[in-house]
C-alpha cells in the first residue's frame, strides 16, 4: 500500500434499499478505523519452551470506526442522529484507498456535538460491528 490522501478514505453509509445503495457521509475531517481479534489463550504446562500458544480462527473478530467533522449536510447528521437514538443496525462502507472495502452493519455506539463560541459545530461518531463484515481487496 502506498502513500494515500486521508481525505481519501471514505465512510459511506447504505440506504437499506434493494439493491442497496451507498453514500458518503458528509463533513468527516478526521477517520480511523480499528480492525480486533481477541485471541485465546491455549497455553498448558506442555507447551514449548513456556511459549505462549494461541487459538487459531478461535477469537472474536470486531471493527470500530470513528470519526470526527463538521456539519455540513443536515440530512446525514439528521440520519446519523436518528440511527444513534433508535439504536439501529445499517450497512455501512469503509473505503481504504489502496487497500479496499470493508462492510457490513455497524451500531452508531457514541454520537458527541460540541463548538466553539468563535468556531463552528462539530460532531464526532464511533460505530461498532454488529455482524459479520465482508472485505473486498482492490
Amino acid at each position: 500500500m502506498g502513500v494515500e490522501a486521508g481525505k481519501d478514505l471514505l465512510l459511506k453509509l447504505g440506504d437499506d434499499g434493494a439493491p442497496e445503495s451507498f453514500s458518503s457521509m458528509a463533513g468527516l475531517r478526521m477517520k480511523s478505523i480499528s480492525l480486533n481479534a481477541r485471541t485465546i489463550d491455549v497455553t498448558h504446562a506442555d507447551s514449548l519452551g513456556g511459549w505462549r500458544e494461541l487459538l487459531g480462527g478461535g477469537g472474536v473478530k470486531s471493527c470500530s470506526v470513528s470519526g470526527a467533522g463538521v456539519f455540513v449536510h443536515a440530512a446525514a447528521d439528521a440520519e446519523v442522529r436518528t440511527l444513534f437514538f433508535e439504536q439501529a443496525l445499517r450497512n455501512w462502507q469503509l473505503v481504504l484507498p489502496g487497500f479496499g472495502t470493508i462492510s457490513g452493519p455497524f451500531l452508531v455506539a457514541a454520537l458527541d456535538y460540541s463548538g466553539r463560541y468563535d468556531g463552528e459545530a462539530a460532531w464526532s461518531l464511533t460505530l461498532s460491528s454488529a455482524g459479520q463484515l465482508g472485505f473486498e481487496g482492490v
